[in-house]
């Protein structure tokens, strides 16, 4: 392929929900990245807020950089070189995402839509998500007078290997799978009285859940619910399976462990992580990973204790006081 020019390449400016074509561009660009890194350059909350468009919680805001056809890559067939979404809040806040053709990297993608941005939004009250730590991508955050904010960590067990602590059930408290039509509402409570704090887990609405529920990777015998006897929910451990991407194989997911107020300091939070990490690997997958606040010190220590290493790094970039843009 020649030598792309991005920088004279048009950029579509989407408001609101995007059309059919521009959202079937956009997950097959998402899957040919996903297919050559081994993780997704999206949240998976940005995907859903994609498909779903604008709702009273959020407005959506895409960029679209198409190549030209003569510039168009005819090994993919594959022309949306790369697209950027802001998912802004009611309060004028919002987070950008930025992915980019594996075709299309290192030849200024991200920065022609960095720039189409700053010309059709500007960036008030903007922070961004780089999916894995890259050197370009800070980089191109320091260029505009941003810096790293926070620092979420992916860590991973290899599940064929690993050994698990002895981490039974506090006595009285009963472990069952999520029925879809019956636990909705009660798990939509505990998550966030259990998440109160979180940015992004706490805050997850009944649409939310209901678009989780309809994802091919969605199994309710893996949504693992910790009741009592009176059928009270205290703790889940929801887990994902991911599923076989290229040369990168299918693996495991600690997608959520949750516990409510009323049941803190009972060990039902270690107790719940062991039980979902055994169904994983009851399922013969070869590794388990989970997303963990790199200042989360307790949690940090638990999945340590329990065989898990750092594996990669997503970086939220925010702008910094006194930092001038690079010029």
């Amino acid at each position: 392929m020649s030598p792309a020019h991005p920088e004279k390449w048009p950029v579509l400016v989407v408001k609101g929900g995007v059309d059919d074509q521009l959202l079937k561009d956009c997950r097959a660009l998402l899957a040919a990245a996903e297919e050559s890194d081994g993780t997704p350059s999206l949240s998976e909350q940005t995907v859903v807020t994609l498909r779903a468009g604008d709702s009273a919680e959020h407005s959506l805001l895409t960029l679209a950089l198409y190549s030209p056809d003569e510039d168009s890559d005819p090994a993919s067939g594959q022309d949306l070189a790369g697209f950027a979404v802001v998912v802004e809040e009611a309060d004028g806040s919002g987070v950008l995402e930025i992915a980019v053709h594996p075709s299309y990297r290192n030849q200024g993608v991200a920065d022609r839509l960095v720039g189409a941005l700053k010309s059709s939004r500007g960036f008030s009250g903007l922070k961004a998500w780089s999916h894995g730590n890259h050197e370009a991508a800070a980089d191109l955050a320091a260029r505009y007078g941003y810096g790293p904010v926070r620092e979420l960590w992916k860590m991973r067990l290899t599940a064929a290997t690993a050994e698990l602590p002895d981490a039974g059930l506090p006595e009285g408290v009963l472990l069952r799978a999520f029925v879809p039509g019956q636990d909705e509402d009660a798990w939509l409570a505990a998550n966030r009285a259990a998440f109160v704090h979180h940015p992004e887990q706490g805050a997850m609405s009944r649409a939310d859940l209901d678009a989780r529920m309809q994802e091919d990777w969605f199994d309710p015998a893996g949504f693992l619910l910790a009741v009592d006897g009176d059928g009270r929910l205290l703790g889940f451990h929801w887990t994902k399976v991911h599923p076989r991407h290229g040369a990168h194989p299918a693996i495991g997911e600690v997608y959520a462990v949750g516990v409510t107020p009323a049941a803190q300091g009972m060990g039902l939070g270690k107790a719940l992580t062991v039980a979902g990490i055994r169904y994983l690997q009851d399922l013969g997958l070869h590794a388990v990973m989970l997303y963990t606040d790199a200042d989360n010190a307790p949690a940090v220590s638990l999945y340590r204790n329990l065989g898990f290493t750092r594996w990669d790094t997503d970086v939220m970039y925010g702008p910094l006081a006194g930092v001038s843009p690079i010029d």
